[in-house]
């Protein structure tokens, strides 16, 4: 799997072979003493320096359920009638057919995919940069993308990566891409980066958004024994970004959880409280550390997130766990 995909979550490597985690975590141990593979935080990839960039077609069958989850989720941010930018990706793909439902939006996009998602939507207007069409993820890149972008200013923009580290932010393996990322965060006032819990700790050559412009990260709970996302998302926390943790399996994203949801208004609280790039949040309510919210649904009570609790207290609850 990970020859053919480039990388694989354990998540997934664990439902596709019907066992469980352990089970899976064991044998990749195993598999990279023998040199034919290399562990990553949740999952494994091929061999060698920093992470590739796999094909669509693989990425698109990778973490399925937690994409889905956090586009739903990313999805309750939006209002009616904003102007937002979504970047190209397998998740902002699956975020692009939920925003086909908000009427008045206005989507600028680099993305074929997204517009194809977009494009018999009622009541949203697409706009799509110029540029070259990237055939590996289907994206318009170059400099006709990133001047087309010039003198644009939106509420938020929506982007995905190869990568998410608390000391370089999000980071692509693609130089032509990520300069395209570059230039739709700066006409946004916010920056939403939407990475499943495989990308947490894992760094690629070319970074996008450094961490100081990352106003909310939508990612799904890691593994209780992952133990390094957890950790990155706790490092990433502490430097000011609020994070948003949504559910996967039966409660999931767009249950009845305090943050999660796509059509009541308590689903869309949140958006209230995310900071814009250089208003850097560094405590919460009562000089805490800054909110950790969680969209799951199938945590139990005693370990589900409270409006009160920071986000040190999340990331020690997951640790325990």
């Amino acid at each position: 799997m990970v020859r053919a995909n480039g990388a694989v979550s354990l998540r997934e490597l664990a439902r596709v072979v019907q066992t469980s985690e352990v089970t899976v975590r064991r044998d990749v141990r195993a598999l990279e003493a023998e040199g034919l593979l290399d562990r990553r935080h949740g999952g494994a990839v091929l061999p060698g320096g920093f992470t590739r960039e796999s094909g669509f077609p693989q990425k698109s069958h990778l973490a399925t359920a937690e994409k889905t989850a956090i586009a739903d989720l990313a999805a309750s941010l939006v209002d009616e009638g904003e102007a937002i930018v979504v970047g190209a990706g397998t998740t902002t793909q699956e975020l692009a057919r939920r925003l086909a439902r908000i009427p008045g939006l206005t989507v600028v996009t680099n993305s074929l995919l997204v517009a194809q998602a977009l494009a018999h939507a009622n009541r949203v207007e697409v706009v799509m940069t110029g540029g070259t069409l990237r055939g590996s993820n289907y994206a318009l890149v170059g400099s006709g993308a990133e001047q087309s972008l010039q003198g644009l200013r939106v509420t938020r923009a929506f982007i995905s990566g190869s990568g998410l580290t608390a000391e370089r932010g999000l980071s692509t393996s693609n130089m032509l891409s990520a300069s395209v990322d570059r230039a739709l965060v700066q006409s946004a006032a916010e920056v939403v980066v939407l990475a499943d819990h495989t990308k947490l700790g894992t760094d690629t050559m070319f970074q996008t958004v450094p961490t100081d412009l990352i106003s909310r990260l939508v990612t799904d709970e890691p593994p209780a024994n992952d133990e390094r996302a957890v950790t990155q998302l706790q490092a990433l926390a502490d430097q000011g970004v609020q994070i948003t943790v949504a559910g996967v399996g039966a409660g999931g994203a767009g249950g009845t959880g305090s943050a999660g949801g796509t059509s009541s208004g308590e689903g869309r609280q949140p958006r209230r409280d995310v900071p814009l790039p250089g208003q850097r949040r560094t405590t919460g309510p009562g000089g805490g550390a800054p909110h950790l919210r969680s969209a799951s649904t199938s945590t139990t009570a005693s370990a589900a997130p409270t409006d009160q609790q920071s986000d040190r207290a999340r990331v020690a609850d997951l640790r325990r766990r």
